[in-house]
């Protein structure tokens, strides 16, 4: 698994040693990004999200792009039983490994899949929501703020991964990939909008936390 350093990190281990988990899934999914080089939130990330969501009291939760489950195990988590997770992934093997594995977690009656375009799925289904989450291709990442407005209520979480981008952010650290950019202006246009009290936290590879007004 790819491990991003925003923060020096002794200091990230020394976070991550209080938010251990002792979930037998959740620890196998883990394994496997490791094993496969897929990109996960990780475990001090994901404990936040399940925090974000617990003050906010969210019962519904649309992830824009899910992977096999991860971050949605903790939005899962989050919601209680009585709460929904709609997730988006085009890849039918990562679906097919989120069954696996939030079945046996016990979480999997409350996850709903859509195998179609993250930003097509949440403007068909539509709807108001206590928690967007955006984990997509960071080309779309611009695209992701007008639609996250309309669809949360007041008070609703907008949430980005990855907006640190490992620095390539920085001044003298820009690749200058279509990639960067994106990330660049998503973060300019994000704490420009009127409707959004906007926060970045230096966790693994950055998080944006953006409250609706």
């Amino acid at each position: 698994m790819t491990m991003y350093h925003v923060i020096d990190p002794d200091t990230a281990e020394y976070l991550s040693r209080w938010v251990r988990h002792h979930d037998p899934v959740l620890s196998e999914m883990e394994s496997y990004a490791g094993a496969n080089d897929f990109p996960i939130i990780g475990p001090l990330a994901g404990a936040y999200l399940y925090q974000l969501a617990r003050m906010v009291n969210a019962k519904r939760v649309f992830e824009l792009g899910s992977g096999y489950g991860y971050s949605a195990y903790y939005f899962l988590k989050a919601v209680g039983t009585t709460g929904i997770v709609h997730c988006t992934e085009l890849a039918k093997q990562n679906i097919d490994l989120a069954r696996e594995f939030l079945t046996r977690a016990d979480l999997w009656d409350r996850a709903t899949f859509h195998q179609q375009d993250a930003l097509s799925a949440l403007e068909k289904i539509g709807g108001s929501w206590d928690v967007i989450f955006s984990d997509i291709h960071k080309k779309q990442y611009p695209e992701t703020i007008e639609l996250a407005y309309r669809h949360l209520r007041p008070g609703g979480l907008f949430i980005s991964d990855n907006v640190l981008w490992s620095g390539r952010i920085l001044d003298g650290k820009d690749d200058g990939t279509p990639d960067t950019a994106a990330i660049k202006e998503f973060t300019r246009r994000l704490f420009a909008h009127d409707g959004f009290i906007t926060t970045i936290l230096p966790i693994r590879d950055g998080i944006a936390v953006a409250m609706r007004q």
